[in-house]
């Protein structure tokens, strides 16, 4: 490896050869300058990994040193040494974008400490990291074949999405591949679990996790207190890992009062999912209860088209008394903007709901839009493109102006979704939904080794539409498609964000509660 190269000015340079010594033995290869006319001067013929400069020399001082080799240079790190501690010279000094700040005297072990973290700190850190994902690796390797419950398996997502953002970082294939097999043999293992315990959790929902039609009675009603409003925000069809770098940002504004976790019902498609959650029933009881509102799969029109009323309706049938509330769906910009100029209207209220749809437009146009597809070519660039989004979206702009409300937010979203990369046969009639996560129909023809497969509707509580009709899941990473149309559809599908089935990504939903610092 290259010795390190450092410039250091200092018109005191003679008093600092032990410590230009010290660095020569520890393989540091120094040039000494002792004036800042000489630094810019060796900066413009010679490459240097980090610069010293002495804060006050006869001729340049520092900070003009520092300007001028900054316009040479952004990149190169810079460390400013001085003997006052004046503030303002800091200030000065930080406002000019150095890289570390010493007060003389300065010792040589200090100076190496400098050194290491501002030319090594990406070797260590990676080294760091990839051990302790090593570690950790078997951890999770041993847990995957133990016998988990709903939350155990909450907290080995978490602790997998926790490693695929720190070795994100990392320029590491090999790494990235052990991760995604682990990842991969997580959801084989959590398929296998949800169909072993589904049917059983619907049935009996004491007995299970938090699902969508609870989210409102377990997670939401319990802080509409009368204290203030309660904004409840969805985003439509978020990632756990999404949500984790969204989060980042409002705790900047917010105090995180409570991060959780929930598991979306089956489908994990918005019609299903998000109408479970504003209606707090099942789909089932939904057809039954709104004959005139629930749209099947089959049915023309619009399948979320009554979440207004199906909340108003819950807080009647759990809250058991009157509170102001509303309801917004937001689509695009203008309508953000628009609900972001009447917010103040809606402080009054005890409840205010709002649903973002971005997130699930831009999984869509990842389909269908070859430039979306180039810019969200897989998971860390889809995570790059939503935190974009969100950075300057009115969404941000609402989260901020309550931050400085004495109100409480909300935020969650309804199902997640997966990158796809293994077609699975099925062949049904025209009525089959389009979905390619799940299907709905009469004589479904599928590998049964493939799929979670609900042969009576009501044993999912789902509504069956013909006597013989029966739901599919897609497990892990697959996708269906047609025999007669193979080619076509992985050409068009593979490595696209779905949702429907079963997955970690899909079925384990975050919500976060906030509340002002």
């Amino acid at each position: 490896m290259q010795d390190t190269t450092i410039l250091w000015a200092d018109d005191e340079i003679d008093l600092l050869k032990p410590h230009i010594l010290f660095l020569n033995e520890k393989g540091y290869k120094v040039t000494t300058v002792t004036n800042g006319n000489d630094a810019v001067e060796a900066f413009k013929n010679s490459f240097f990994d980090l610069v010293f400069l002495d804060e006050n020399m006869p001729g340049l001082t520092g900070l003009e040193t520092l300007s001028q080799i900054k316009n040479l240079n952004n990149d190169v790190p810079i460390v400013m040494i001085t003997k006052s501690e004046e503030e303002y010279l800091m200030e000065d000094a930080i406002g000019s974008k150095i890289d570390d700040y010493l007060i003389k005297p300065v010792n040589p072990k200090q100076i190496q400490l400098t050194i290491k973290k501002l030319t090594e700190n990406k070797r260590l850190v990676t080294e760091k990291t990839t051990m302790a994902y090593q570690q950790d690796f078997r951890n999770l390797g041993m847990s995957l074949n133990d016998n988990l419950d709903f939350n155990e398996w909450v907290d080995v997502y978490k602790k997998l999405v926790y490693w695929e953002l720190e070795l994100q970082q990392l320029e590491d294939a090999g790494m990235h591949e052990i991760l995604t097999l682990q990842k991969a043999e997580a959801n084989k293992q959590f398929c296998k679990f949800v169909e072993k315990n589904y049917l059983n959790w619907v049935k009996n929902p004491d007995n299970g996790p938090v699902m969508s039609p609870q989210l409102f009675k377990k997670k939401v009603f319990p802080h509409v207190e009368g204290k203030g409003p309660v904004f409840f925000i969805l985003i439509d069809n978020l990632r756990y890992d999404q949500f984790r770098i969204i989060n980042s940002i409002l705790i900047e504004y917010f105090r995180l009062e409570e991060e959780d976790t929930y598991y979306s019902i089956l489908p994990t498609a918005t019609q299903y999912a998000r109408n479970a959650i504003f209606s707090g029933l099942m789909p089932l009881d939904m057809e039954k209860r709104y004959p005139e509102m629930w749209q099947n799969d089959e049915d023309e029109g619009g399948k979320n088209l009554y979440e207004g009323q199906f909340i108003g309706d819950q807080i009647k049938r759990v809250l058991r008394r009157d509170i102001k509330y509303s309801y917004h769906k937001i689509l695009n910009i203008d309508e953000g903007r628009a609900l972001n100029e009447s917010v103040n209207n809606l402080m009054g209220n005890d409840l205010n709901t709002v649903v973002y749809n971005f997130v699930d437009m831009l999984s869509h146009a990842r389909t269908d839009m070859q430039m979306i597809r180039e810019l969200a070519s897989d998971e860390a660039a889809y995570r790059s493109l939503t935190l974009s989004w969100f950075e300057h979206s009115p969404l941000y702009d609402l989260l901020k102006f309550l931050a400085q409300k004495q109100v409480r937010v909300v935020l969650t979203t309804d199902h997640g979704t997966i990158r796809v990369k293994n077609p699975s046969k099925i062949v049904g009639d025209r009525n089959t939904n389009t979905n390619l996560r799940y299907k709905q129909g009469k004589n479904l023809n599928f590998n049964p080794k493939e799929v979670f497969h609900v042969r009576n509707p009501h044993d999912a509580m789902l509504p069956k539409l013909h006597i013989s009709s029966s739901f599919v899941f897609a497990k892990e990473d697959s996708y269906f498609v047609y025999p007669n149309n193979y080619n076509h559809f992985v050409n068009f599908y593979n490595e696209t964000f779905q949702h429907g089935g079963i997955s970690l990504e899909e079925m384990l939903i975050p919500i976060a509660t906030y509340g002002p610092k």
